[in-house]
């Protein structure tokens, strides 16, 4: 009999592990559809590269550069900036610091 409940524990345990995995499977799934999500809003937004070059004798961004730039997530907006913040001090340059 404490054969069987140790059997039935062990199954339980295997059960519940392969959940676990299922589920990290899943969750990281999503996590990767949503960076590629991020990556390609991102990218869409070369179109407004001639507006904010340094120099740029046109700074007001044409229909495509707007349309580009209100398609990206905020979420995805905020972090790239916040990760690049973050990068600077882990490559030992100053502060990001903007004046406007």
């Amino acid at each position: 009999m404490a054969s069987m409940k140790c059997f039935l524990s062990l199954k339980s345990q295997v059960a519940l592990m392969l959940m676990l995995v299922v589920a990290t499977g899943i969750v990281e799934t999503e996590m990767a559809k949503a960076q590629s999500s991020c990556t390609n809003e991102l990218s869409n937004l070369n179109v407004c590269a001639p507006f904010v070059v340094p120099g740029a004798s046109n700074t007001n961004p044409n229909s495509a550069c707007c349309n580009a730039l209100g398609s990206v997530d905020t979420d995805c907006l905020c972090n790239t900036i916040r990760i690049g913040s973050q990068l600077r001090s882990k490559c030992n340059l100053p502060t990001l610091g903007c004046a406007n």
